[in-house]
């Protein structure tokens, strides 16, 4: 018997995917000025960590902004989850916050602060990036389980802390791949070599833990015609590890001309894998215990905050493709004027 939809179900799903897709954003964008920062002190160069901090300047602070987008979009669509996922997460959402107040106050101070003290502002760089990028994925592996107690769970939580950070170094050596040029770019396809393996690693774990947390993911994944289905998301996703793995063997090249393809195809996995989650855990924005739709707003709430949701996502993208339109090419030489 096909399932049914409750009245007015569209205006949850519209705002799921929203949800779903500034968080992704957030992932992509936000996860390679993280990895930049991880990797700032893999170097002892100092005009190489400015021209690593001078790729990434002009986008980090509107990177953060799909962050702020995405949980904002939580608590007024879906306060009952809002409240249940924050407190199952406190303490690696403290965790991470610091680190993004961290890595932004030295952000600043490095600028200004003399040439001795400049390796502390960056060290203090490097750890908020570090901290932050942990938290995530500690916060990633806890809502796979369910927010399951226990010292297993806390474990697995904890080794998807490492993943994430492994995809996000993965995500700014790539990055600095397509910006960089000379030794910059030398180093970054050995990074990129490094934490490929690990991130790919951490795929595979995630791939075997969900569907194991859940008897309905099981069923799901391994299903027919389900199986079926989802099956490409695996084939591609192999595919596009290939496809990086290639590339790195062949970079960095004196024209410059498969410089991007790294970067695109360590955001195809990252996409894929998302697409993967999304297909595991729906329609429930608490895994197996609250559906987008008993934890939705009032639908007359839902329409209003869809008008100032749709007119603020326009603004946010438009300003993102601006500022990439703007500031593409090849890091130059960091300067403050």
């Amino acid at each position: 018997m096909a399932e049914t939809l409750p009245p007015g179900a569209w205006l949850p799903i519209a705002f799921a995917a929203l949800m779903g897709i500034s968080m992704l954003l957030y992932a992509v964008l936000d996860g390679f000025d993280l990895g930049v920062g991880i990797l700032l002190r893999r170097t002892e160069e100092e005009a190489m960590r400015d021209r690593m901090v001078a790729s990434i300047g002009p986008f980090w602070d509107a990177n953060e902004t799909w962050l702020v987008l995405g949980v904002g979009l939580l608590l007024v669509a879906f306060p009952k989850a809002h409240g249940m996922i924050l407190t199952e997460l406190y303490l690696p959402v403290v965790l991470m916050l610091a680190g993004l107040i961290l890595r932004g106050v030295a952000f600043e101070f490095r600028a200004k602060a003399p040439a001795a003290q400049k390796p502390r502002w960056d060290l203090a760089f490097q750890g908020g990036s570090l901290v932050a990028a942990f938290a995530q994925g500690w916060m990633l592996g806890a809502y796979i389980l369910g927010f399951a107690p226990g010292w297993g769970p806390l474990l697995f939580s904890l080794l998807c802390g490492g993943f994430v950070t492994a995809g996000y170094t993965l995500l700014g050596a790539t990055w600095l791949i397509w910006r960089g040029e000379d030794a910059l770019q030398r180093r970054a396809v050995a990074w990129a070599r490094h934490a490929l393996w690990v991130t790919v690693a951490g795929v595979v774990v995630v791939s075997i833990a969900t569907p194991l947390a859940s008897a309905r993911i099981f069923d799901r994944w391994f299903g027919l015609p389900q199986l079926l289905g989802l099956a490409p998301i695996p084939v591609a996703t192999a595919g596009l590890v290939l496809v990086l793995h290639l590339a790195l063997r062949h970079l960095p090249r004196a024209d410059h001309r498969l410089d991007w393809v790294p970067f695109a195809a360590t955001i195809g996995i990252f996409v894929l894998c998302f697409q993967g989650l999304a297909y595991s855990f729906w329609p429930y924005v608490v895994p197996e215990r609250l559906t987008i739709f008993a934890a939705a707003s009032a639908p007359e709430s839902l329409a209003i905050i869809l008008v100032g949701a749709l007119a603020v996502l326009p603004m946010i993208l438009g300003y993102t493709v601006f500022v990439w339109r703007v500031f593409g090419g090849k890091a130059k030489a960091l300067s403050y004027g």
